[in-house]
């Protein structure tokens, strides 16, 4: 076992406290306009060891769902640790609130990692966001850690089409700002939405993100994460599922 993996495994996921999470969407509003001006843009990535990647998954029917994170050596992408948490979603659906919704859950199941991710890939914006606070700039901030927002769908702004070969990118621009970009990872495909989450600039975004594809329109990291919460993560050489790795935490 290398070095790096012993200070990782002794270096367990800390989680701040910045708020409540049981919140009116007028002071949810306002903790994203505040804290939006407390998100680094600035690249605090140099030579990752470990990149995470976080979703969830909804059961509309039963009103539960379920926060994974999966944390993968770099540069191999090998899975090395799944964690995941279930409960009760206390919010509905309200575009621009995503982060009042899931992020309890996916704090809740990182706080569990005995490995701790140089990098967070997250299924959802980051400063692409109307006040500039989408979910991964909210757990970047949490988690004090570095973080990409990398949706499948465009939140705010507009953008040109993208170049269809793998790399090709139009920025997004909103109120004259550019907030993203409109990634192509993939030949054939729809773009993902690229955006600074925390402790990251655009284009080490962007580099991050084409780093961690292979060969599907998601980068690996979020993928897994995918798979992870809705509970079909398959074993493969050198992994370990969700259910395997972790019996995960229950959210009250």
């Amino acid at each position: 076992m290398s070095t790096d993996y012993i200070v990782a495994i002794i270096r367990s996921m800390k989680v701040e406290r910045l708020h409540s999470w049981q919140v009116s969407l007028a002071e949810a509003s306002d903790i994203q306009r505040r804290l939006a001006a407390q998100v680094s843009r600035s690249s605090a990535v140099t030579a990752p060891c470990f990149i995470a990647g976080v979703d969830i998954s909804v059961n509309k029917a039963q009103g539960m769902a379920t926060g994974a994170v999966v944390v993968l050596s770099y540069p191999e992408l090998r899975l090395v640790e799944t964690k995941a948490a279930h409960g009760k979603l206390t919010l509905p659906y309200v575009p621009g609130f995503l982060s009042f919704r899931e992020a309890p859950l996916i704090l809740a199941a990182c706080e569990e990692l005995t490995v701790t991710p140089d990098l967070i890939l997250v299924d959802g914006q980051g400063v692409a966001h109307p006040r500039r606070l989408g979910l991964a700039s909210h757990l970047g901030l949490f988690l004090n850690t570095p973080t990409i927002g990398c949706a499948k769908s465009l939140l705010c702004g507009r953008h040109e089409v993208p170049g269809v070969e793998p790399g090709s990118y139009a920025e997004v621009i909103d109120k004259g700002e550019t907030i993203g970009v409109a990634l192509r990872t993939k030949l054939g495909v729809k773009p993902v939405y690229v955006s600074i989450g925390h402790k990251v600039d655009l284009q080490a975004a962007i580099y991050w993100v084409l780093e961690c594809c292979r060969g599907y329109r998601l980068p690996e990291p979020t993928r897994l994460a995918h798979l992870a919460a809705g509970g079909n993560l398959e074993r493969k050489r050198g992994t370990v599922t969700a259910e395997a790795s972790s019996q995960g935490r229950l959210l009250e």
